[in-house]
């Protein structure tokens, strides 16, 4: 055994100055949670939810255990428990009875998402509700905008998603976020709202949002996967963090109230550098496969969910985020009571 198991006679034998010791400060979990440099609160959270038509519909994703397609009379009641944890908003996505070309239940005043808008904040006015801006979801060829000849046009999509952000915040959505990734898309919301009298309707952009592979479990979800080709000619490269600052500069000049950069967990260099050149909140999403892989995992028992869960939510903090949209949301509201 070395000397450091022996132990010292004397405080002179240490070869080094012994006045400082970074253990000090971790002796108790009072004194660990005192001095914590990152604090992770519930108030960060904001729970995804995927809305469906019908009624009395509570069906879980295959491959996310623990989340479900609700039906606007079960999405309410979910919308309860999520206020009741503490949680301040939700995002939703929606599944339409039907899909057409050019995405038409996106923006239909009666779609399913502006219906669930509805409902959510009559039983729930407390509750934030984000609403997820795309037209993916509604297409039937999957794409976020409009197609011509295998090419997602972007100009003929702007407004078009324009109009869908006007129909969900004359639904009483109180954040739009879109997601599709079309250039000038921010400039082309902003000036709908603004003309439609939602001047105060804040935008959160996926300003940086990255073609991923870790987006697998939620095309399940939300039955949104390209009939054809990829989303890479819109959706950023994932080799590229430059280009990011770029699109979230973009943004901001367009008219961005709050940044989001998605995934979460391989990308949390580019938080870091989004967070150094804006003070606006920052958001990021912590998705599907991210959220897949550390459920498998623990049903295998190879790690501790709560703990791994809440390191992992700590660390996007750490990084620069302000909110994290996560699947663990209403877990960790219940576990960060014991946390420390």
């Amino acid at each position: 055994m070395g000397q450091k198991g022996k132990g010292f006679a004397s405080m002179n034998q240490f070869p080094f100055d012994t006045t400082s010791r970074a253990r000090r400060l971790r002796s108790s979990a009072a004194l660990r949670t005192m001095v914590r440099e990152t604090v992770l609160s519930v108030s960060d959270l904001i729970y995804p939810l995927f809305v469906v038509p019908g009624k009395g519909v509570r069906s879980e994703i295959p491959s996310m255990p623990d989340v479900f397609h609700h039906s606007i009379d079960l999405l309410v009641e979910e919308c309860r428990k999520v206020l009741d944890a503490g949680i301040p908003a939700v995002i939703l996505f929606g599944l339409p009875e039907y899909k057409d070309e050019r995405g038409t239940g996106a923006y239909s005043d009666d779609g399913i998402v502006q219906q669930a808008v509805r409902s959510i904040k009559s039983a729930t006015p407390e509750l934030l509700v984000i609403t997820d801006v795309c037209l993916c979801e509604y297409t039937s060829h999957g794409h976020c905008g409009l197609v011509e000849h295998g090419e997602t046009l972007n100009d003929a999509t702007l407004p078009l998603l324009a109009q869908t952000a006007v129909s969900h915040a004359r639904s009483g959505a109180d954040i739009i976020a879109p997601s599709d990734m079309m250039d000038f898309r921010i400039a082309a919301i902003r000036q709908a709202l603004d003309e439609a009298s939602f001047l105060n309707t804040p935008i959160l952009s996926y300003a940086a949002k990255y073609a991923s592979a870790f987006y697998g479990p939620f095309r399940e979800a939300a039955q949104s996967t390209p009939a054809f080709g990829d989303r890479r000619t819109y959706q950023m490269d994932p080799a590229n963090l430059r280009e990011s600052l770029k699109e979230v500069t973009s943004d901001i000049d367009e008219g961005a109230d709050m940044i989001m950069v998605k995934p979460a967990l391989a990308y949390m260099d580019v938080i870091r550098a989004v967070r150094e050149i804006t003070d606006l909140p920052l958001v990021t999403y912590n998705v599907s496969g991210e959220y897949a892989m550390v459920k498998a995992a623990a049903a295998n028992g190879w790690l501790d969910e709560r703990l791994v869960t809440l390191e992992l939510l700590t660390g996007l903090r750490r990084a620069g985020a302000d909110l994290i949209i996560t699947y663990h949301a209403l877990d960790a509201s219940r576990w960060l009571r014991n946390f420390s």
